[in-house]
């Protein structure tokens, strides 16, 4: 599982939403202390302030994240999100053994050595230079050597028509401002009739509040919002920028960048699965997904 996010609605307080399946009781203070971050605004964020925050952040929350959720993501498993659905159950990439697959948003690339495992040729890419230090170290200790580079998702230093396959399991999309200008990324690199497949906080989670109990069931702020959640130090810079985008907003920008939508996958919270993570859980998991996951094929 790579990079995620909790989709932070915009009337939250810093405890109560932000980054990373980490939010409420298992939110990382620490990043916030080391970034100074002194409360949420409500404005809009371009792109390169986005990038430069989530870097921050991810750089100096990365050894709390993985203390937290090293043992649930493992160090070579696939898992598509908080509900607990696995690539090796599900099976949305097909066949990958001698395919070129690319990971965008890898985080510690636990995906990318399942499918190194698999006999794909992998390249993961992520922004944050902590995580890849994460992904290196199991690298090492699996003996599973997927290709890591960091990269602004926004901008792949990779070829043209270079890769089979093109997955992310919550990482980059959540961050930019227009996930057009990943899909045009996207497409650029991979092969005709290529598949992209990615998985992202459900739209709809963002009319909530960041709680995994009751308060979490009652809708407060609205759906088309797009301004994104915004934390800040105390001269107003971004520390941690999310972006909100519709189901509209997910397909009309596949298919302007040339992808046509196959599926889209809600996963349904499991029957015994307790885990908690951020505004996960099991409580709301009956009520409504969590998750979308996207199944594409490049025309």
């Amino acid at each position: 599982m790579a990079e995620s996010s909790t989709s932070g609605s915009g009337t939250s307080t810093p405890a109560e939403a932000g980054p990373g399946w980490a939010t409420g009781p298992e939110r990382h203070l620490s990043a916030e202390v080391t970034l100074g971050t002194a409360g949420v605004a409500h404005r809009g964020v371009g792109s390169a302030e986005a990038a430069a925050a989530n870097l921050a952040w991810w750089d100096a929350d990365a050894d709390d994240y993985h203390r937290a959720h090293g043992d649930f993501l493992g160090e070579a498993d696939f898992l598509w999100c908080p509900e607990g659905l696995r690539e090796a159950e599900a099976n949305l990439l097909g066949d990958v053994a001698d395919t070129d697959v690319l990971e965008v948003g890898c985080g510690s690339a636990p995906c990318a050595r399942w499918l190194t495992g698999q006999g794909a040729r992998v390249v993961a890419v992520d922004l944050s230079g902590r995580m890849l230090a994460h992904a290196r170290a199991a690298n090492r200790d699996t003996g599973l050597h997927p290709a890591l580079v960091q990269a602004n998702a926004e901008h792949l230093p990779l070829a043209d028509d270079r890769f089979d396959v093109v997955c992310s399991a919550f990482g980059a999309l959540p961050f930019v401002p227009s996930p057009a200008t990943v899909f045009a990324e996207v497409q650029r690199v991979l092969r005709p009739g290529g598949s992209w497949v990615f998985s992202v906080t459900h739209p709809m989670r963002w009319i909530f509040p960041d709680d995994p109990g009751p308060a979490g069931l009652t809708a407060t702020q609205p759906y088309f919002d797009r301004t994104p959640y915004v934390e800040v130090d105390d001269s107003g810079a971004a520390t941690y920028v999310e972006y909100q985008h519709t189901l509209g907003d997910y397909v009309r920008a596949l298919a302007d960048t040339g992808f046509r939508l196959l599926d889209l996958i809600e996963p349904e919270w499991p029957e015994g699965h307790t885990r908690v993570w951020g505004q996960w859980s099991p409580l709301r998991g009956k009520l409504f997904p969590g998750t979308a996951i996207f199944r594409c094929v490049a025309e």
